[in-house]
């Protein structure tokens, strides 16, 4: 009986150092830095850091653009709000063949002043947004 015993503890040593063996085998060639996982987390690594600067590059000139943007945007804005105080001051202006001529016999005097004005609104942003 202590034969067997011994035999079998020999065979369970004997399999716990293959065990082993083949565990450092695959541990080498796991951090191996040319072929194995260390190698492809070295390349990730160096990845992650090009993007990261790519990154910063793309936002830094999505910032500058969009801030151009802004500026061009609120001097557009500007523009029409001159363009519309100059076409409502175009109103106030007497109709040349209206002057010239005399009123007549049907029109009360002042019928001129009592003239329709057309008054042009913009239309809202979400409409413009959709026909885009």
């Amino acid at each position: 009986m202590d034969m067997i015993s011994d035999i079998l503890l020999v065979a369970g040593s004997f399999g716990a150092a293959i065990y082993c063996f083949v565990l450092s085998n695959r541990l080498k060639r796991f951090t191996t830095l040319e072929s194995g996982m260390g190698g492809a987390i070295a390349v990730l690594s160096a990845q992650v850091d090009d993007m990261t600067v790519a990154l910063e590059k793309a936002r830094s000139a999505a910032n500058g653009s969009a801030e151009s943007l802004e500026a061009l945007t609120a001097r557009g804005e500007a523009v029409a709000r001159k363009l519309e105080l100059l076409v409502a001051s175009l109103h106030d202006l007497p109709d040349p063949a209206a002057a010239s001529a005399a009123p007549t016999a049907t029109e009360p005097p002042g019928a001129d002043e009592r003239r329709l004005r057309l008054v042009r609104r913009r239309s809202p942003r979400s409409a413009l947004e959709a026909a885009e």
